[in-house]
C-alpha cells in the first residue's frame, strides 16, 4: 500500500498550490467589529493528488481552499495555482484549472437532472468522451456511465434539480464536478449528508480517478477514519494557523490531534458527532 501511495505521489505535480505571502480577512459583520486576518503573511509550496483538509470549524480550511481555486483573492500576496497567477485567470481558466464543491450549494434551475449531467460533461474540460476509472470490475463504456452508476443518478435522472433532498444534490453536484474535468477540484465537506456506506464507495473512486486522470482533489472532512483510509496526503489546520502535511500514518497521531482539536483523543468521536450534527443543522435552519 505504502509503494502505490508512492507511485501515485510521484505522478503530480510537487508545486501544485503555492502561497507567497499571502494576507486574507473578511469584512466585519459589524461596522465597529474589528477585522481579524484568517491568514497572514502566509506562505507554502503544496503538491497535487488525493488531500484530506483536517481541523476543526474555523481553523481556516475553507478559505484556504477558496483562494487555492481563485474563488475568493487575497488581499496581499499571490497565489499560484498550477504555476497561474489566480488574479489573471479569466473565468474561463479558472474553471479548467479547478472546479469547487461548497457545503450548501444551490441551482435557480427547471432542468432535469439527466439533462444537467449530460451539459457538464459535453460542455466541460472531457468535451463528453472519457474512458472510465479503471476498476477491478466494471461494464462502463465511458466516464458519464460510470459516474451515474457510482453516484446513483440513474433514479434522478428525470427530477428537477429544485426538487432534490440535500444527500441527492450532493451526490448530484460531486458528479458535476468529476464529469467537467477541470486540472483540481476543491471539495468543502461534500459528503455530510450521504449515507456513510457511499462514503467509502465514492472515496474509494476518488483515489481511482484521481490516479487515473492525474487530477488533483482537495477535500475538507470531519470524519477522521476516513481521511486515514483513502487520500494520498493529509493536512491538518491548528487553531493558530500551522499547519502539517504529510501522510495520513505521520500527520493524524495522538499528539497533533489533541494540539488541533484542544480534547483528548479520546474524545474526538464525540466532537466529530457535534460537527457533523452542526453542519446538519445549518441545513434543515436553511430549508425551513
Amino acid at each position: 500500500m505504502a509503494q502505490e501511495n508512492k507511485l501515485a505521489a510521484a505522478r503530480f505535480d510537487d508545486t501544485f498550490i503555492q502561497f507567497d505571502n499571502i494576507s486574507f480577512a473578511y469584512p466585519p459583520a459589524e461596522e465597529k467589529a474589528e477585522t481579524r486576518p484568517i491568514f497572514q503573511n502566509f506562505t507554502a509550496v503544496l503538491p497535487g493528488g488525493f488531500v484530506s483538509l483536517v481541523g476543526p470549524n474555523a481553523s481556516g480550511k475553507s478559505t484556504f481552499m477558496l483562494l487555492a481555486a481563485g474563488r475568493i483573492l487575497p488581499q496581499q500576496g499571490t497565489v499560484y495555482l498550477l504555476g497561474r497567477n489566480t488574479l489573471e485567470l479569466t473565468e474561463e481558466e479558472r474553471s479548467q484549472l479547478a472546479s469547487f464543491i461548497y457545503q450548501n450549494m444551490e441551482f435557480d434551475t427547471k432542468d432535469t437532472v439527466a439533462q444537467l449531467v449530460q451539459q457538464v460533461y459535453t460542455n466541460g474540460c472531457f468535451q463528453g468522451c472519457c474512458r472510465p476509472v479503471a476498476l477491478e470490475s466494471t461494464d462502463h463504456k465511458d466516464l458519464l456511465e460510470q459516474v451515474k452508476w457510482l453516484l446513483e443518478l440513474d433514479e434522478l435522472e428525470e427530477k428537477p434539480l429544485s426538487t432534490l433532498s440535500k444527500g441527492q444534490m450532493q451526490r448530484v453536484i460531486l458528479g458535476f464536478s468529476l464529469l467537467y474535468g477541470s486540472k483540481s477540484i476543491f471539495m468543502d465537506e461534500p459528503l455530510f449528508a450521504v449515507e456513510n456506506k457511499q462514503k467509502h464507495r465514492i472515496l474509494d473512486y476518488i483515489r481511482k480517478y484521481c490516479e487515473d486522470f492525474g487530477i488533483t482533489v482537495y477535500i475538507s472532512m470531519h470524519e477522521l477514519e476516513l481521511s486515514r483510509m483513502y487520500p494520498h496526503k493529509v493536512l491538518l489546520f491548528y487553531p493558530n494557523r500551522d499547519m502539517d502535511f504529510g501522510t495520513p500514518q505521520e500527520v493524524l497521531v495522538p499528539d497533533a490531534l489533541e494540539k488541533a482539536y484542544g480534547v483528548p483523543t479520546a474524545m474526538l468521536k464525540d466532537a466529530e458527532s457535534l460537527t457533523r450534527r452542526s453542519l446538519q443543522e445549518q441545513y434543515q435552519d436553511s430549508e425551513g
